[in-house]
């Protein structure tokens, strides 16, 4: 089953400038391998060398933090929409 998964600008060049794809999977720990095999690079960026979600990387299912849900195990179904975000610090000082 295909989820729509929405790219952020800073991972774009990753997905051939594409603001949303699809990937498959029942859970966003699958979804995180198959856009790993559909993109090269773009599970290094989202998850560390352990295979975890970077802590700098928020992902929502439907506008819902999945920290507050199950984490990577939680469970995703068709219509859904994940979203990537990476968090962003600086400023001036």
């Amino acid at each position: 089953m295909a989820v729509k998964v929405l790219i952020p600008t800073p991972l774009r060049n990753l997905t051939n400038n594409q603001a949303e794809v699809n990937a498959e999977g029942n859970t966003v720990k699958e979804l995180i391998e198959n856009l790993g095999k559909n993109f090269n690079g773009l599970k290094d960026r989202i998850c560390d060398e352990k295979g975890n979600i970077r802590r700098f990387v928020n992902i929502y299912l439907n506008e819902e933090d999945i920290r507050f849900l199950q984490g990577e195990a939680t469970v995703v179904k068709a219509g859904d929409q994940v979203s990537i975000v990476p968090a962003i610090a600086g400023g001036k000082y």
